[in-house]
């Protein structure tokens, strides 16, 4: 504001001391000068003054008005059909301050960079507004919204893309209720920048970025919230919970502006936000201040949650008519057409080349079509008939041209209306519940009513039932009773007095685990509500985990505090469940996201907090500032330390008796001698926390060995699932896999790409080759250069001579000493790259080529390339050869001069370059066939032209400074300036260009080609606390496989499946049975002899015994009967050359076997102890 005044003040003064030096300078005054008022000189003075003046007094009053008037509401002006423009600057009355997303009718459709957004009653989406200074320009179709830090949201970008970020970032959130709950929603708001009323998850929030979000609770800080609320400590007890919080959740992000309302909150105070949640607060209440919420316009978003022990309860109301924008999040499927029919209805077939995702109803456009160009109109077409590779479309072709060629077919995104009812018509007539376990489909309808019931047995007591009370659970149950019994319609036969007395017991706490499922949850919600992406919880979901609970009785006594930090966690399970969890050993492997969230869920359970406890993390990793928005526990003045190590400092801060050891050691073969035999055997559960399916699957067979619970969780995006390995009980991680992801064939990604991932694929190849591999192999030459090429003459294959040209040309005809050498051979890489290989194709390959079958080459999926002709005027053109020359100088340690920084000068440059005219090659060979795995094609004198290669090589060598070095560079896709993704995105457009192939910008490419997963914090929030929920039930122990669930969750849309796990597959074989847990132990240091006899007793007769990948025994081999008498263990050291460390006490052998009747029989691993 002061710099807005400073500014006016200063244009104002500025005229009148202009004009007195004029005077002076002039030697008259007009005061008392009456002629000079006829001067020119006056009469152009006095008309500029007026001007100045005037700008000036009007940017004074722009600013003071700016600040008078109120600026939470954006205009809401109708606009004439025939005033409407593409890029109208008036908001729309769909979109308010609290930028939200209204029911109206679609008119238009606008393509975003993240999915097909509808503008409404003809008038422009605002990009989002809010109540401070920036975000209300916006509102008012400002173009310059704030600017997203790509490096630190890049994998929540990848979910949400630019649009519902920046709508995110414009939003204010108010969180009520700091315990547990409202605490993790809380998180999620770092993430989100909304305008929103939160009570517990507010850690959600805050990681997602909104632009404030404000903490509300009256009460005070009891040591009960310990055990649910990462940000207090035992100094923070009697305080304000909301002031207490602040401090510690404004470091989760600077940007997010966070601030505390300890004060009785009114309804009109909601009227500053775009969406409110409520964890603590009676129904009365939330009835009053939901009706409050549905009376503005727009109506803001209302959401009630609860956490009562195990159980759990959501209710969403955004609205009588609340637009969903992208129902799913995904990207349009997309189809390449082989052939369409002159039929009513017309049959529309695709290529093989990928199955179609369509389903009937869906809206498709055709682009690109030869002959039947009536398609070609941009029209949405509705579909039925949906198969893998054709669907009908409801359109008369008959009379249409004939279908020829090419053509693509893209779904529509479809918005969707939904009107939601109030909080207080929707308790009596709740319609459809949210399902997460089909084992309990009768659980949602008795659960709305147990929240009622114990809403009525606070509003008649005063307080919440007592842990372990009878009478208080026999109160409850009663309640209920009466509450179902004054239903009308959908009244329950059987109101389940057990489930009642167990929610009874708990319903004071508010338990972590529970807490960080449904911050997950509700934060999710929250970023729906201010963006209109993925499909709103509609309305209430109920959720309980009564598995969880002890399988033996608990004696009431047990529940009762005992003054310290985890009593509110002793309530709902007692003493004796607490001592195992304090007394727990851990292994929680990875420390990334979910290895954040997880060390804070159990520094909150007290897991491993006990005298004989502990646990240990591991991760190899340091912190990269794209971390931050999602892995809480670090800070940007983190960045660079170890993962590990930051995050068990940040987990023993939430929790000073968690005994914790980081490690920063990966998790394999390699690091046995540090996981050896006695950690693994001292553990009692193992926690992944990992990113990739290798490391997953040797920690399941590590976990498998040694019979050990394994819990496994994973996210993607919106996406997350869980899986409980139990040892006896469950099948092993590695007994299913997902199919591997179909690789484009290389010929396809070298010649004939057809989409923008093939173009990306490509890029990132020649990008590691030109800048990486072979600076790599020319340093490999002249650190030895005798072993190098003497390995090259070894070799004597086409890869061989190819790396010996490579290296060749580096050394000399592509040598560069200056940085206009770079710019030269960046040039002539565009000519080679987009023009001379395309027009050598086309040669090869002229547009009427045809196959072997006379039908046409260029059919799809081939697209028929055109090549490019440079242009320095051409940004595209340009950007890339100079991202290009400063990555080559870097390779040569050349400098990079000031001048590049004009792009005046680097054309000029570029444009002294002489290009080569092209001359096509006879004879060319171009790989077509899509099994082919090398472009490089041998040749018979190989051997003669790699001598020859070495000869050059020699000669280049002596002309070289004796120390003279490459230096490679490793791609490295989280630093936009290192022009890394510059010189990949230029090469991938380009070539798509060439193709005809739509381009991305360079976000959409680092999501690409550096393999980006997308991640947001809601789902993993999610998933950490499903599978703490079962890591009460493996302490616990004594459960059958039916109490433990897997979960797949997706809360775009939003699905929650919970099942319990596949058992294992048994074996048998006459009276014994086993499964791939079983392993046979033999003691004693047994022989070869010793060991058959062993396994001749259980009617097995073994043929065959290997160790490692080394033969030991075969029934076959005569010489191996010598071997009879010898001790196993010493066969193990001898014959397969093991090196036994001392740490190991025995050594495994892989026996196959068969029956009497000659039937093989897959028997257990059998373990040697020889010590």
């Amino acid at each position: 504001m002061l710099r807005k005044l400073g500014l006016g003040f200063f244009l104002a003064v500025i005229p009148l001391v202009v004009s007195r030096f004029v005077y002076l300078a002039f030697d008259f005054d007009p005061l008392r000068d009456h002629r000079a008022v006829n001067s020119p000189l006056f009469f152009i003075a006095f008309v500029v003054l007026v001007v100045v003046l005037t700008i000036a007094l009007c940017g004074v009053f722009s600013s003071l008005l700016h600040y008078m008037l109120p600026t939470k509401r954006p205009c809401e002006v109708p606009v004439a059909a025939e005033e409407e423009t593409e890029n109208s600057d008036i908001c729309s009355s769909s979109f308010s301050k609290r930028n939200r997303i209204a029911a109206g009718t679609t008119d238009s459709t606008v393509k975003s960079d993240d999915t097909t957004v509808r503008s409404f009653n003809n008038n422009s989406i605002c990009k989002s507004g809010s109540t401070s200074e920036g975000a209300s320009a916006m509102a008012l179709g400002d173009s310059n919204p704030p600017d997203i830090d790509e490096d630190l949201h890049s994998r929540q970008l990848a979910v949400y893309g630019r649009e519902t970020m920046r709508r995110l970032f414009g939003s204010s959130v108010l969180v009520s209720g700091m315990q547990g709950l409202g605490v993790e929603i809380e998180e999620i708001v770092k993430l989100i920048n909304s305008g929103i009323y939160v009570s517990t998850s507010a850690k959600n929030l805050i990681l997602a970025g909104v632009k404030s979000v404000t903490l509300h609770d009256e009460g005070t800080v009891e040591l009960w919230d310990l055990s649910s609320n990462f940000v207090f400590s035992e100094n923070d007890v009697g305080k304000n919970r909301a002031t207490s919080s602040v401090s510690k959740l404004q470091e989760l992000n600077n940007a997010v502006i966070v601030q505390s309302l300890t004060t009785n909150l009114t309804k009109e105070q909601l009227s500053n936000f775009q969406a409110v949640v409520f964890t603590d607060i009676s129904l009365e209440k939330a009835c009053e201040f939901n009706d409050y919420c549905r009376s503005q316009q727009p109506p803001i978003a209302f959401i009630k949650t609860e956490v009562r022990g195990l159980f759990g309860s959501v209710f969403c109301d955004f609205g009588p008519e609340f637009t969903v924008v992208d129902v799913d999040g995904e990207e349009p499927h997309s189809g390449i057409i082989a052939s369409i029919s002159n039929d009513n209805p017309a049959l529309v077939s695709c290529v093989d080349d990928e199955r179609l995702e369509f389903q009937d109803g869906d809206l498709v456009v055709f682009s690109e079509i030869h002959g039947m160009t009536e398609l070609n109109d941009g029209k949405p077409r509705k579909i039925k008939n949906a198969r893998a590779y054709s669907f009908t479309l409801e359109e008369d072709t008959t009379n249409y041209g004939m279908y020829e060629k090419g053509g693509i077919v893209t779904q529509v995104k479809q918005s969707k209306v939904l009107n939601f009812k109030s909080l207080r018509e929707a308790l009596s007539d709740p319609g459809d519940f949210l399902l997460s376990d089909f084992s309990k489909f009768d659980r949602p309808p008795l659960l709305h009513l147990a929240f009622q019931g114990l809403d009525k047995f606070i509003s008649e007591l005063g307080r919440l039932p007592v842990a372990g009370s009878e009478e208080d659970a026999q109160k409850l149950v009663s309640i209920v009773s009466e509450i179902n019994d004054n239903t009308t319609d959908g009244k329950l036969e059987d109101i389940n007095p057990k489930l009642l007395r167990n929610f009874a017991f708990g319903a004071r706490a508010v338990l972590n685990p529970m807490a960080a499922m449904f911050g997950g949850i509700v934060g999710q919600e929250v970023v729906k509500a201010c963006s209109g992406k993925f499909h709103p919880l509609f309305q209430f979901f109920y959720f309980d985990s009564v598995e969880s609970l002890p399988s033996e009785p608990v004696d009431p006594d047990d529940f009762k505090p005992v003054n310290g930090r985890y009593d509110a966690q002793i309530s709902v399970f007692g003493r004796k469940l607490q001592k195992k969890l304090e007394d727990a050993k851990v292994f929680v492997v990875g420390s990334g996201a979910l290895g954040c969230e997880f060390l804070k869920n159990l520094a909150l359970m007290g897991v491993s907090c006990g005298s004989q406890g502990k646990l240990t993390i591991t991760d190899d990793d340091v912190i990269e500032k794209s971390n931050l928005s999602r892995q809480f526990l670090f800070r940007d003045w983190n960045i660079g330390q170890a993962k590990s190590t930051v995050a068990a400092s940040a987990a023993a801060s939430i929790n000073p008796g968690f005994n914790i050891e980081a490690l920063q050691n990966r998790v394999g073969t390699e690091t046995e001698n540090v996981f050896n035999d006695t950690f693994w055997e001292n553990l009692n559960v193992v926690i992944n926390a990992l990113d990739n399916v290798n490391a997953r699957l040797y920690v399941d067979q590590r976990c498998l060995y040694f019979q050990k619970p394994l819990l496994e969780s994973g996210t993607l995006g919106a996406k997350c699932n869980t899986q409980m390995v139990i040892p006896h009980l469950t099948e092993n991680y590695g007994a299913s896999r997902d199919p591997p992801e179909k690789q484009a064939p290389m010929c396809t990604v070298h010649s004939f790409p057809h989409n923008i991932d093939h173009c990306l694929t490509w890029a990132r190849s020649e990008f590691e080759g030109l800048l990486e591999k072979t600076p790599s192999e020319v340093n490999a030459y002249l650190s030895n250069p005798s072993e190098y090429t003497t390995s090259m003459r070894n070799a004597g294959d086409a890869q061989a001579r190819d790396n010996l040209e490579r290296v060749l040309e580096c050394l000399d005809s592509d040598k560069c000493e200056t940085f206009e050498d770079c710019i030269t051979w960046a040039r002539l890489k565009f000519e080679d790259y987009f023009a001379s290989r395309l027009k050598q194709l086309i040669y090869t390959f002229p547009e009427d080529a045809a196959t072997s079958t006379g039908a046409s080459f260029w059919s799809a999926p081939k697209r028929f390339p055109h090549p490019l002709q440079f242009s320095s005027s051409d940004l595209g053109h340009l950007n890339f050869v100079l991202a290009a020359s400063i990555l080559r100088a870097e390779t040569f340690g050349i400098p990079i001069p000031d001048w590049v920084k004009n792009t005046r000068k680097v054309a000029e440059a570029v444009d002294r370059v002489i290009v080569p005219d092209f001359q096509p090659k006879e004879g060319v060979k171009i790989v077509t066939d899509e099994k082919a795995t090398s472009l490089s094609t041998a040749s018979i004198d190989d051997a003669a032209v790699i001598n020859d290669l070495i000869v050059k090589l020699e000669r280049c060598r002596s002309t070289l400074p004796s120390k003279f070095r490459m230096k490679p560079i490793q791609f490295e896709k989280d630093d936009d300036t290192n022009y890394h993704m510059d010189v990949i995105a230029g090469l991938a457009n380009m070539r798509a260009r060439n193709y005809s192939i739509p381009e991305v910008d360079k976000l959409k490419a680092k999501f690409i080609a550096g393999r980006i997963i997308p991640a947001i914090a809601t789902s993993t929030a999610m998933a950490t606390g499903l599978v703490c929920l079962e890591l009460y039930k493996v302490l616990d122990g004594g459960k059958k496989v039916e109490d433990y669930r897997n979960t797949f969750a997706n809360l775009a849309l939003p699905l929650f499946s919970m099942a319990e796990p596949v058992p294992p597959k048994i074996i048998k074989h006459q009276d014994m049975n086993w499964t791939v847990w079983d392993r046979w132990i033999v003691g004693d240091n047994p022989t070869l002899r010793e060991l058959l006899e062993w396994l001749k007793a259980k009617g097995l007769n073994a043929y065959s015994i290997s160790c490692g990948s080394c033969l030991l025994y075969n029934s076959m081999f005569p010489k191996h009967k010598e071997r009879m008498d010898k001790k196993v263990a010493d066969l193990g050291r001898d014959v397969a050359k093991l090196d036994i460390p001392s740490y190991r006490r025995h050594l495994d052998v892989v026996v196959a076997c068969e029956d009497d009747d000659d039937n093989d029989i897959d028997i257990p691993q059998i373990s040697i102890y020889f010590r």
